[in-house]
């Protein structure tokens, strides 16, 4: 259920704790080789790293899940490094790709030395934190001066902002970390507080149209979630066709990319 925090901009969805358990569970399902290997097809990913990093740059991607996005950027000439908190997850990416730098442990309290990394890849994970700020120091300690933090999370698009003005949400009072699950943030709150800690940003850009349409409306719901579900050209092409439409209206999603100055 969606809540809507007045307060911090921001909507708060109560599901289920997304502890290190529940993403073990979660990453179990279907092909565990073939989605690591998927990774190589990230658009998003790759795009946005060889527009601000030279091949070769270390790179990290913190809380990497199934490594994918590793497996990517290495394929694609970057010296990749990945952690997250996920153990049993972890063991399993290191007993079939052994040659992937992927250890188990807390992006809030990173194993890396000062001024390590060119870049900084997080995709999806602060808004799964309460204390998310602790994150983000932690990556500005690891990277080197001008180097590029990668920032996705959910995003409070126009389409969201526009039913909490109706009161489309029911009013946020404190849940308890027992079923929170994710907060859908305001892109100019995270831009403050990563201007803030000293970096500027270079680059937005918002993405994942149709999940942001379909996860808000009721009326065709079955039909969006068949094209956001389906792998055949024509509802690929839909879907980047509808991106390029509607991404800064219904955007589930938004890319940040930050440099530290």
């Amino acid at each position: 259920m969606n809540f809507y925090d007045q307060a911090n901009q921001r909507i708060v969805v109560v599901e289920a704790k997304a502890t290190a358990d529940f993403w073990d569970s979660h990453w179990q399902a279907g092909d565990f080789v073939g989605q690591v290997k998927a990774g190589k097809n990230n658009l998003l990913v790759k795009k946005a790293s060889s527009r601000f990093l030279p091949k070769g740059a270390r790179v990290l991607e913190g809380g990497c899940g199934l490594g994918q996005n590793v497996f990517g950027l290495e394929a694609w000439g970057y010296d990749a490094f990945g952690i997250d908190f996920a153990q049993k997850t972890i063991a399993k990416i290191n007993q079939h790709f052994s040659g992937l730098k992927i250890k188990a442990g807390d992006v809030r309290s990173l194993d890396f030395p000062d001024d390590f990394f060119d870049g900084y890849w997080s995709l999806g994970v602060i808004e799964h934190f309460t204390d998310h700020s602790l994150i983000l120091v932690e990556a500005k300690r690891v990277l080197k001066k001008n180097g590029y933090l990668f920032l996705t999370f959910p995003w409070l698009n126009p389409l969201r902002k526009w039913k909490a003005k109706r009161g489309d949400y029911a009013n946020y009072e404190a849940q308890g970390e027992k079923n929170f699950y994710e907060f859908i943030f305001s892109e100019k709150n995270i831009i403050k507080e990563l201007e803030s800690l000293g970096f500027s940003l270079k680059m937005k850009k918002p993405f994942d149209a149709i999940k942001g349409l379909k996860d808000e409306i009721s009326f065709g719901h079955s039909f969006w979630q068949k094209v956001y579900q389906s792998r055949n050209f024509a509802a690929r092409c839909f879907r980047l066709f509808f991106s390029l439409l509607f991404a800064r209206i219904t955007g589930h999603a938004i890319l940040l990319v930050f440099q530290k100055i």
